[in-house]
């Protein structure tokens, strides 16, 4: 019988560290200036775990940047409020690189990466659109600072930090900021850890553009890697941008 061959998964076109933060980039054919995507894990995962979704976007002709978040991976520094800031830097340094389209660079994130996506898309003008899975608000991430079961590194300072940085922000007056950026939020209606109710709360608060997508049973983590739910995701968000070229 002929043997069958396996192709191995495409890797990334580059790995570097920006500012701190490990990243793996991938990039699609041809020539650019092509939208970006930024791509946020959540608490005690790593860049690695959302490959899949990477080369998903660079063969819709998206570029596609998945990078460590402190105390994650092989990120050297702990967890901790400056992980919003590292969201804007990230961008700016998909925004600047002249293969990308300075206008059309957004976030994805899922869970405490998801919480990050919208309060990125929220305050920073060159993050232009927000993919938020499961979004975790931040009297779940503010329970798990606590408890100590969101299995990133954080000293004891660094989670005093992360907790008054918590409960100084609300993940819903952050949707409510969002608009005129296209927001879509995905979740899982058997969603154990993060309630499907607070998404449907943020995007009661959102301005259009705006899609919600609940997704019949499923688990906290059942959203995050269908392939499906990922193309729909960049479709709407493709319809919803601006046009190329049209900023920067």
């Amino acid at each position: 019988m002929p043997s069958s061959t396996v192709t191995p998964p495409r890797p990334p076109s580059e790995r570097g560290v920006h500012q701190g933060r490990p990243y793996w980039l991938w990039l699609p054919e041809g020539e650019g200036p092509w939208p970006a995507m930024l791509i946020l894990h959540g608490a005690g995962s790593r860049k690695e775990n959302h490959a899949d979704f990477a080369r998903l976007c660079a063969g819709r002709g998206w570029a596609a940047l998945a990078y460590d978040q402190r105390g994650h991976g092989e990120a050297a520094d702990e967890m901790g409020p400056g992980a919003l800031d590292d969201v804007g830097r990230m961008a700016r340094f998909l925004a600047e690189r002249p293969d990308v389209d300075g206008a059309r660079v957004c976030v994805r994130g899922s869970s405490m990466g998801g919480n990050l996506a919208v309060h990125a898309a929220a305050a920073f003008p060159h993050v232009s659109g927000a993919i938020a899975i499961c979004p975790a608000g931040e009297e779940q991430l503010l329970r798990g600072v606590r408890s100590g079961e969101l299995g990133f590194r954080a000293g004891e300072r660094a989670r005093a930090e992360l907790a008054a940085w918590l409960a100084r922000h609300d993940l819903r007056e952050a949707a409510a900021r969002v608009a005129p950026k296209p927001l879509i939020l995905l979740h899982a209606s058997g969603d154990e850890r993060v309630p499907v109710e607070l998404s449907e709360e943020l995007y009661a608060r959102a301005g259009e553009p705006k899609e919600l997508v609940v997704v019949l049973g499923g688990h906290h983590r059942s959203v995050q890697h269908d392939p499906g739910l990922q193309a729909k995701a960049l479709r709407w968000l493709e319809r919803n941008l601006p046009a190329r070229g049209a900023g920067g």
